[in-house]
């Protein structure tokens, strides 16, 4: 993130992201620059591609939360990525998505970080059950548009995608935000 606003939002939050290249990213680059042209200019929205599996609030314990990243990085396996269709999480959210599919090796990434965490008492942020949790990756936050605007954006958003990008995630970020900066440390899966 780099708008001071959001950067503001998330001070003390820390975040476990995977980050997809090859076809995901490509698909996912354009999708954002084509939905870009239909929104004001200020709109925000993530300036790199990532999958969120988990946020939490521990400014005070990060070192604790980044060992335990480290640890379940180790365990896993690459992790394939691969997206599904355009859709939205509706109001009050209002955020383009790129809805991806339940792979089995992300469902248990999912699961087995939950694992390691219940074993703890951080504070997590945004939390759903496996069966709720829908993987994906932010593409706009339309949350400032007016209503007549969002529902246009949704309507032109969404879509299945036939080529269905494909993409092996082979390391995992942990990401903090501290003194108004976005700080992340890259962990390779499986080392």
């Amino acid at each position: 993130m780099t708008h001071p606003e959001q950067l503001a939002s998330l001070e003390g939050q820390q975040y476990v992201v995977l980050r997809p290249t090859g076809d995901v990213a490509t698909t996912y680059r354009r999708t954002q620059r084509e939905l870009l042209t239909h929104v004001p200019a200020a709109t925000k929205h993530p300036h790199t591609e990532h999958v969120t599996l988990r946020g939490l609030h521990e400014p005070e314990r990060r070192e604790e939360v980044a060992v335990l990243v480290r640890a379940w990085a180790a365990r896993q396996h690459p992790i394939e990525i691969t997206g599904e269709a355009i859709d939205t999480f509706a109001a009050p959210w209002q955020i383009v998505i790129m809805r991806l599919a339940r792979t089995t090796p992300l469902v248990n990434a999912y699961s087995s970080l939950t694992d390691a965490l219940d074993r703890t008492d951080f504070r997590r942020l945004g939390e759903l059950p496996i069966e709720d949790w829908v993987f994906h990756l932010s593409v706009v936050y339309g949350k400032t548009l007016a209503p007549d605007a969002w529902t246009a954006l949704e309507h032109a958003s969404r879509r299945e995608l036939s080529e269905r990008p494909s993409s092996i995630v082979t390391e995992a970020e942990f990401v903090w935000y501290e003194d108004g900066t976005e700080h992340a440390e890259v962990i390779p899966l499986g080392a």
